[in-house]
């Protein structure tokens, strides 16, 4: 088992990311074995001696809601509201997407994201097999789902349901356990209370956890009510979506009766506030639902809505527009940010050995170079890394042990193959 010391660095190591210690960390394996000011061990005892002068360390990020391949429509569709946007832009595009273009598509997302420091991503898409191929192949962390629109006949419904659960079954522990899975109706207004059942016992009989899109506009919350006598929350629960371990995109529009049975049923929230401030969506109550004991992680959405894949914006927005609203300077601190884009966005997708530099915990985990005049003075690196780090600050990027990017290059992608072959598809698309 290969031996590897880091010595000389700034490592934000500790559970609650609050202070950040000079000294070394040690792989083994997959594994962190320590972490600390000392060298443990002689260094003749490892089998390879990193210097991590001018170089600060801290867990990788977790991005807890994507759609990888809407990097094809990237810029497509922008300056538009959320139903208009679906419907007259993204989804006649996406109709018109091959197996091929998802993979390209995800895999020019993959690289953009782990040379910006994610490690792990949640991807709710179609034609899920390409994507779990290119996670694999890029040796970044997935907790993937096929999302599925019962806006259909009956018979397509079944369809889609049939192929969300093989790839639920056939990749779930997948890539020595990088890849896990989840099942995922895509939204209340886009499956009827029927198909969400049917959903939630598939997730039942797999033993997964459920993922979706809630509450994102207030019309769409006024649209359930209309339908259904209900606000999303109710409804989910009624249709026992909340039986399951989930995890909901956005929640945007939520009272504090919502907020209140959220936190009852344990189900995790994933804050998109680049995507949800583009599209108008409004601003989640995020200090509510975290002073109620909620988990609220992080996430890009697609970069069709964003338009990137950069986390370090998605923790310095999260950190700002919650003070902005409420007037509040400690309404989302920056280790509080800094939290939500890595430990618990790790415990929002029930991962527990990711999302801290700990013994024990996997070597999953991002080198930044400080050696540049926005990390100066140096005083304190969790204000640092939310408020003045950005994704082209990443230098290394190890997953599981493995080195995946080393010094700005990725290691197991092709860029410049991934870069022409996306561009093709785009054309084909546009053409």
């Amino acid at each position: 088992m290969k031996k590897t010391l880091i010595t000389n660095g700034i490592f934000i190591s500790n559970n609650e990311a609050k202070s950040s210690i000079k000294g070394c960390m040690v792989i083994e394996g997959s594994q962190i074995t320590y972490i600390g000011e000392q060298v443990p061990e002689p260094r003749e005892n490892y089998d390879e001696v990193i210097d991590g002068t001018n170089k600060l360390y801290m867990p990788g990020l977790v991005n807890t809601h994507g759609h990888a391949a809407m990097s094809l429509l990237r810029g497509y569709g922008d300056d538009l509201a959320l139903q208009i946007w679906l419907e007259e832009k993204m989804w006649p595009m996406e109709a018109k997407f091959t197996s091929q273009d998802v993979k390209w598509g995800t895999l020019l997302s993959i690289l953009e994201m782990i040379k910006g420091g994610t490690t792990t991503v949640v991807d709710m898409y179609d034609h899920m097999n390409e994507v779990a191929k290119a996670v694999e192949e890029s040796g970044m962390r997935g907790v993937l789902t096929r999302g599925v629109i019962g806006l259909c006949p009956p018979e397509v419904q079944t369809s889609k349901l049939i192929d969300a659960t093989e790839f639920a079954k056939t990749w779930h522990g997948a890539a020595n356990g990088r890849i896990t899975t989840m099942m995922s109706p895509h939204a209340p207004y886009t499956c009827p209370p029927d198909y969400i059942e049917r959903i939630v016992q598939v997730a039942h009989d797999l033993n997964l956890p459920i993922h979706t899109h809630m509450s994102e506009t207030s019309r769409e919350v006024q649209a359930n009510v209309d339908q259904y006598g209900l606000r999303p929350v109710a409804h989910l629960e009624k249709l026992g979506v909340f039986s399951r371990p989930a995890l909901i995109a956005h929640g945007v529009h939520l009272t504090d009766e919502e907020i209140s049975i959220l936190k009852q049923y344990d189900v995790r929230v994933s804050h998109n506030p680049g995507s949800n401030l583009k599209l108008a969506s409004g601003v989640a109550r995020v200090p509510e639902l975290l002073r109620a004991g909620v988990k609220v992680s992080l996430g890009t959405d697609g970069a069709a809505s964003n338009n990137n894949l950069d986390m370090f914006e998605e923790m310095r927005l999260a950190a700002l527009i919650h003070k902005g609203v409420s007037g509040d300077p400690l309404a989302v601190p920056a280790a509080e940010a800094l939290l939500m884009g890595t430990r618990m966005g790790a415990e929002s997708i029930w991962l527990d050995q990711v999302g801290t530099l700990q013994p024990g915990m996997k070597a999953d985990f991002i080198a930044l170079d400080i050696d540049q005049p926005h990390f100066l003075p140096k005083t304190d690196f969790v204000s640092h890394v939310v408020y003045s780090a950005c994704a082209k600050d990443v230098v290394d990027v190890c997953v599981d042990g493995n080195w995946i990017v080393r010094k700005g290059e990725c290691t197991t992608l092709d860029e410049e193959k991934i870069k022409r072959e996306f561009e093709q598809c785009f054309d084909r698309l546009i053409g």
